[in-house]
């Protein structure tokens, strides 16, 4: 793989499993050249339940991103979240060793190694330990200290950490799909990569809506400041039009009607839509013609958003922002294209609310030309407007890209990758600062 330069991320998530291939070029950009999808039948709330289910959708999305690449990969980035995801913060302190007190390299690692000498069940496993700032001899905010001089060097950290067994069954099915793991990587973490500009991550949130969950990562100064996984998603409307539409409209319908019914009709405020729309939808069963209100589907929604938000908002307020806002929030992911997404968030929320699409959505459409393709989440054409469905598995070649040279020459194997998950200082020092 290094000798090729090709690089593959792989989004295992809830609805869908999404293969992403990218060429890395001379100055470490990923330029993408496959993609592939698949529902995922094998995950709940984003935790691996049937390793055989999910060990299909994987080689399925793989399959296909293979094909439309012309290559073979041997090993991906995996995007990794749901609901056994948690959080919590760190300050470590050591003595700079370097000579004439400067801080070196190893003194930066000392630090943050300091930090991960917390309590941690044994059934948990730390994923990433992500530094948030620095202080050298009572002065706060740095970003690296590399180089300064100084006698005490202390470091706040943000860790998360994830169930040691969801963990292994997720590593356990890329092998058996006959991959290596090059990566375990926070899903919202990925996709910030590639929707979040600098400004975003100087006081910003990110708002990452899949089919099982929602995953949220808060930023201020440039940094992760604060990560959650909430219990809710996409899905979650889906199955209350479904379940709403057989009660209301006596009609038969499957979650995979509800979720095109979704996609099609649903808003997420009846006042986003015009006044006395009907819907017009046969029933499979009877092949009767149902006529019902658009503004009432939408009310079914609403409610299920507003819970979402809800929560976003408490999670917000327990980052700790003192009483500010957030300057904005960038919400992505198949969830965020629901219409009215942004306007209903923008307005409960009091604050600026845009969809996050990868930069590079175009390079994609190119291979696609606009064809027809199952990608899940109710979508079956490419297009620039649904581009927020792939944010996860573009942030995971870009994270790749980023980290090229650091595994490119390592045999990650299944012993190292849950002993040591990829906390190593120098990396996120490339990716986030």
């Amino acid at each position: 793989m290094a000798r090729r330069n090709i690089i593959a991320g792989i989004d295992v998530g809830t609805t869908k499993v999404c293969t992403i291939i990218a060429e890395i070029n001379e100055n470490k950009s990923a330029n993408i050249i496959g993609i592939g999808t698949s529902p995922s039948t094998g995950l709940k709330k984003g935790m691996v339940v049937d390793i055989d289910d999910t060990v299909s959708s994987i080689k399925k999305a793989v399959t296909k991103a293979e094909r439309m690449a012309g290559v073979e990969i041997e090993s991906a980035f995996v995007g990794i979240a749901g609901s056994h995801i948690s959080s919590t913060n760190s300050h470590g302190v050591v003595a700079v060793t370097g000579e004439n007190k400067e801080i070196t390299r190893r003194d930066i690692e000392r630090v943050i190694e300091a930090t991960k000498i917390i309590s941690i069940p044994p059934e948990r496993e730390i994923i990433h330990v992500l530094p948030r700032e620095f202080i050298v001899d009572g002065c706060k905010d740095i970003k690296y200290p590399l180089g300064m001089s100084g006698v005490r060097l202390e470091a706040e950290t943000h860790i998360i950490t994830g169930s040691a067994t969801s963990i292994q069954n997720l590593i356990k099915s890329i092998h058996k799909v006959g991959l290596d793991v090059a990566g375990i990587v926070l899903q919202p973490l990925a996709a910030s990569k590639a929707v979040l500009t600098g400004s975003d991550k100087d006081s910003g949130v990110l708002v990452d809506m899949g089919g099982g969950t929602t995953d949220i990562a808060i930023f201020r100064g440039g940094s992760v400041w604060y990560t959650s996984s909430l219990p809710v998603g996409g899905d979650h409307v889906t199955k209350d039009i479904a379940e709403w539409m057989r009660r209301n409209v006596i009609m038969t319908t499957s979650i995979a009607d509800a979720e095109r019914i979704k996609v099609q009709y649903g808003c997420a405020s009846s006042e986003f839509i015009g006044e006395d729309e009907q819907i017009e939808l046969v029933d499979s069963c009877s092949n009767e013609t149902r006529v019902f209100s658009r503004e009432l589907l939408c009310e079914i929604i609403q409610f299920r958003v507003d819970e979402i938000f809800s929560l976003v908002q408490q999670e917000i307020i327990k980052a700790g922002y003192n009483g500010l806002t957030p300057s904005v929030m960038v919400v992505t992911g198949g969830g965020s294209l629901l219409k009215g997404i942004p306007e209903f968030a923008s307005r409960k929320l009091r604050m600026p609310v845009r969809v996050g699409v990868p930069d590079n959505i175009n390079s994609i459409l190119e291979y696609l030309d606009g064809s027809i393709y199952d990608i899940g989440e109710g979508y079956t054409q490419f297009s620039e407007d649904n581009g927020a469905i792939f944010s996860t598995g573009v942030g995971l070649v870009h994270y790749g890209s980023e980290n090229y040279e650091d595994y490119s020459e390592q045999d990650m194997n299944e012993e190292l990758l849950i002993k040591n998950l990829f906390d190593t200082v120098g990396k996120w020092f490339k990716n986030i600062f």
